[in-house]
C-alpha cells in the first residue's frame, strides 16, 4: 500500500464540518499529487455512490468511496476530526473518515490492499492508534501496515482487553503483500476453525461439533463494506464458537466457496446490497438476508438468528427480501414500493425483446411493404436475391421474437418477487395468456400470481430429506399447476375480455381525445426520464404494438411516446448551445453528449441536468414532451418500432411533421429552462462567466459560482 496512501494525504486536523466538505479536502489533496485529474467530477461520483447508502460505521469511521474515471491510480487520503462529522452511522459522527479513490479499472491487486484496510477497522487496537498517533508521516506508516518509525508511535494505546477478541494488530492484518482475497477469506476461516471450541450443533444429541455458517457480503462498489462485513461476521463467529466462512463477492472478483463447505453448513448469512451471485447454490438452508451494513453492525445478532431457525427448522428468508429486486434489509419499503419493483424486473428483460422484435418488424416492412405479413414461411419460399425474401425474413424472426414479450414479461415479474424459483411458473402462466387471448393484462397477473405462490409454498416447513429437490422438481411443478388451473379456469376470461376492450377503446380515439392522450404520455415520459412513471408510458405504447398487425391507433400512441422521450436531452443539448453561461462547464459536456442520446431516443440523456437542478428542468421537459406528444398524435404519426429515435424516421408515417413535433418540443423545453435559470439570482460576491467560456478565466469565475438547485 505503500504506493496509496502517504504523508501528504494524511490530514490530522480535519477542519470539515459536513461529510461534503471532508470529501473535498481530502480530495483536493489527491489533485494536488496528481491521483485525481478533475476534482468536481470525482465528487460527484463520490456523492453518487453515497447516495446508494451511507458510509458511516459504529464506531465512529467514515469510509467515502468510489470508482472514477477521474482517478489515475488507487489512492487513500486519511482525515482526522476533532469535532466529528456525520457520515449516516446509527451511533453518532465519524472522527476517523477514509476517503478510498479506486480507477473504473483498477487491478484485482490493488483493490485486494483496499479489502485488507477495509478488514483492519474492525481492529480496536488499530482504530485506536489512529485517534492517538501524532504525526502525518506515523498515521500514513500505520495505515500501510509499514513498521512506525522511531519516536512516532502513539502517545497512548488502547488497553489489550478492549480489543476485539480474536483480532490481530493493525501491523499484521494489513501487511504489504498482494494477495488475493479468496486466500485472505480462506486464512480467516482457517483461523475461525483452529480457534473454535467444540459445541453440540443445533439438534439434540447431534455431534460435537461447531455451528457452521456460510457467509457471503457484498456492496454496491465491492471496495470496503464488503470485506468489513466478512470480518465482523468472522470475529463475531469466534467469539460465539462458531465456524464462519465467508465468500465475498467484491470488485476484486470472488471465489467460490468450496461445495463440501456449503453443503455441512448448518445456515447461511447473507449481508449484501447488491444481488448475490449463484445464490441457488445455498438453497433448502435455514437463511438470514440482510443489508451489508447490518453484517458490519450487529454479526452477533445475525449468527443468533440464523442458529434459531436452523433449531426450528425454517428454510427460507421470510418474505424473502433478498430478491433480485429488492434490496437485502430494507424491511421499510412499503407494498406499494415493492409491487412496482417487481413490476420494473419484468419489464426491463421485456424491452430488449421489444426492440429487437419491433426493429425487425419494421425493416420488413420497409424492405417488402405492408402486405409482407401475408408472405408464406421462408422455410418454404426463400430466394437469395430476392429483396422480398429478405424481408419476410426479417418480418417473420420479429414476430417470433415478439412472441417472447408477455412470458418473459410474467416469468421476470415472478423471478423479481421469488428469484429463480418464479422462473417457470411466471413463464408458463405468461405463455397461458397468449394462448388465451388475454395478453399484456394477462401476464402481468400471471406473473403476481407466480411470484406470490413460489414465495407461499417457500413458507412451509419442509422435511430435510427433500430439501434438496426443492427448487428444481417440487416448487415448479406445484406451483405451474397452481398457476396454470388460475389463468386458464379462474381469471383468464376475464382478463381476456379486458384486454380486448382495452384494445377497441384505443382503436377508438380520435380528434381531441387522441391529442390529450398524447400529452398525457408526453407528460409521463419526461417526468422521471426512464424511472417507473417513463416506462409504465412506454410499456403502455410498446404493448399496442407487440402484435403482427398493429392497429393504426396503437401505432401513433408509439410515435408519440417515442417523440416526447426525445425532448429532455435534445433541449438540454439546444439549451447549452445557446445559452452556455447558465450551465457548468461539466454540463456543456454533458450537453455535447446529450445530442446523440436524445437523437436516439434516449431519455436519460436528461438526467445529469435534472439532478443538479430539477425545480426547473423537470417541469420544462414535462411542457415540452406534451406539446410534442399532442402534435404527434394531430398530426396522425405512425410508428412500428418501438425505438431508434431519428434513425427509424424512414419506417415513420408522416416523418415530417412527425419531426416538426419533436422541434417544437424541444424549443419550447429549450425556452422554459433558458427562462427560469436566467432568472435565479447570482451567488453574492461572484459575477458570471465571461463570453470566453472556454477560456482559463471563466473555469475559475464558473468554479467560484454555485449552481442553484
Amino acid at each position: 500500500m505503500s504506493d496509496m496512501i502517504t504523508a501528504d494525504l494524511v490530514d490530522l486536523d480535519l477542519s470539515a464540518e459536513t461529510k461534503e466538505a471532508a470529501a473535498r479536502s481530502l480530495a483536493a489533496r489527491m489533485v494536488t499529487l496528481g491521483r485525481v485529474t478533475d476534482l468536481e467530477g470525482f465528487l460527484a461520483d463520490v456523492a453518487a455512490r453515497e447516495a446508494q447508502m451511507p458510509t458511516g460505521l459504529d464506531g465512529g469511521i467514515g469510509i467515502p468511496h468510489c470508482r472514477s474515471a477521474h482517478v489515475t491510480e488507487p489512492t487513500l487520503a486519511f482525515g482526522r476530526s476533532t469535532a466529528g462529522i456525520d457520515f449516516g452511522a446509527a451511533d453518532g459522527p465519524a472522527d476517523l473518515i477514509f476517503l478510498i479513490a479506486a480507477p473504473a479499472g483498477a487491478d484485482d491487486a490493488h483493490l485486494t490492499i483496499l479489502s485488507s484496510l477495509a478488514r483492519q477497522l474492525m481492529n480496536g487496537e488499530f482504530t485506536d492508534a489512529l485517534r492517538s498517533v501524532r504525526d502525518t508521516a506515523a498515521a500514513a506508516a500505520l495505515i500501510r501496515g509499514d513498521e512506525v518509525p522511531a519516536g512516532a508511535a502513539p502517545a497512548d494505546r488502547a488497553p489489550a482487553g478492549e480489543a476485539t477478541a480474536g483480532q490481530a494488530p493493525a501491523a499484521e492484518a494489513a501487511g504489504t503483500s498482494e494477495d488475493s482475497v479468496a486466500a485472505s477469506v480462506a486464512a480467516s476461516a482457517d483461523a475461525a476453525t483452529a480457534n473454535t471450541p467444540e459445541t453440540p450443533g443445533p439438534a439434540s444429541g447431534g455431534p460435537a461439533r461447531p455451528f457452521r455458517i456460510v457467509a457471503v457480503t457484498s456492496c454496491p462498489t465491492g471496495i470496503a463494506h464488503t470485506y468489513m462485513a466478512a470480518e465482523s461476521l468472522e470475529n463475531a463467529g469466534r467469539e460465539a464458537g462458531v465456524e464462519v466462512t465467508v465468500e465475498t463477492q467484491g470488485s476484486a472478483g470472488f471465489t467460490r466457496l468450496d461445495p463440501a463447505v456449503v453443503a455441512a453448513a448448518d445456515g447461511v448469512i447473507f449481508a449484501h446490497d447488491v444481488p448475490v451471485r449463484d445464490k441457488d447454490r445455498f438453497a433448502g438452508k435455514p437463511t438470514v438476508d440482510v443489508g451489508v451494513k447490518a453484517g458490519i453492525n450487529r454479526p452477533a445478532e445475525l449468527i443468533a438468528e440464523v442458529r434459531g431457525k436452523a433449531e426450528r427448522g425454517e428454510v427460507s428468508a421470510g418474505s424473502a427480501p433478498g430478491t433480485p429486486v429488492e434490496r437485502a434489509g430494507d424491511s421499510s419499503e412499503g407494498y406499494g414500493t415493492k409491487l412496482r419493483k417487481w413490476l420494473m424486473s419484468g419489464v426491463s428483460y421485456m424491452v430488449p425483446f421489444v426492440a429487437a422484435g419491433g426493429l425487425l418488424i419494421a425493416l420488413g416492412f420497409a424492405i417488402g411493404g405492408y402486405k409482407i405479413n401475408k408472405a408464406p414461411s421462408v422455410m418454404d419460399h426463400f430466394l437469395w436475391t430476392q429483396a422480398d425474401s429478405w424481408a419476410a425474413l426479417l418480418f417473420q424472426i420479429g414476430v417470433v421474437s415478439f412472441g417472447f414479450l408477455v412470458p418473459v414479461l410474467a416469468g421476470y415479474i415472478a423471478y423479481g418477487m421469488a428469484d429463480r424459483p418464479g422462473l417457470v411458473p411466471g413463464f408458463v402462466g405468461g405463455a397461458i395468456s397468449v394462448t388465451i387471448n388475454a395478453g399484456f393484462l394477462g401476464g402481468l397477473a400471471a406473473g403476481l400470481i407466480a411470484g406470490g405462490v413460489v414465495l407461499s409454498i417457500q413458507k412451509v416447513k419442509i422435511p430435510a430429506a427433500v430439501r434438496g429437490i426443492m427448487p428444481v422438481v417440487v416448487i415448479p411443478l406445484i406451483s405451474s399447476a397452481i398457476v396454470g388451473f388460475l389463468m386458464f379456469v379462474v381469471i383468464g376470461k376475464p382478463i381476456a375480455s379486458a384486454q380486448k376492450a382495452l384494445t377497441d377503446g384505443l382503436n377508438g380515439l380520435t380528434g381531441t381525445n387522441a391529442v390529450l392522450l398524447g400529452a398525457l404520455l408526453g407528460l409521463m415520459m419526461c417526468f422521471d426520464l426512464g424511472g417507473p412513471v417513463n416506462k409504465v408510458a412506454y410499456t403502455f405504447a410498446t404493448a399496442g404494438i407487440a402484435v403482427a398487425s398493429p392497429s393504426d391507433s396503437a401505432m401513433k400512441i408509439m410515435a408519440a411516446v417515442m417523440a416526447a422521450g426525445m425532448v429532455p436531452p435534445l433541449a438540454m443539448a439546444l439549451a447549452t448551445t445557446v445559452r452556455g453561461r447558465l450551465f457548468t462547464q461539466t454540463e456543456r459536456e454533458n450537453g455535447k453528449a446529450a445530442w446523440v442520446l436524445g437523437a436516439s431516443f434516449i431519455s436519460e440523456g436528461a438526467i445529469p441536468f435534472a439532478a443538479a437542478d430539477p425545480l426547473r428542468v423537470i417541469p420544462a421537459s414535462m411542457v415540452g414532451g406534451a406539446v410534442t406528444g399532442a402534435l404527434s398524435m394531430a398530426f396522425g404519426a405512425t410508428l412500428r418500432a418501438p425505438h431508434g429515435g431519428i434513425f427509424v424516421v424512414p419506417l415513420i408515417g408522416n416523418p415530417f411533421l412527425y419531426l416538426v413535433a419533436i422541434a417544437a418540443g424541444v424549443c419550447v423545453t429549450t425556452a422554459l429552462v433558458v427562462v427560469l435559470k436566467g432568472l435565479r439570482k447570482p451567488a453574492a460576491g461572484t459575477t458570471a462567466p465571461t463570453a470566453a467560456e472556454g477560456g482559463a478565466a471563466a473555469r475559475t469565475a464558473e468554479a467560484k459560482q454555485p449552481v442553484a438547485a
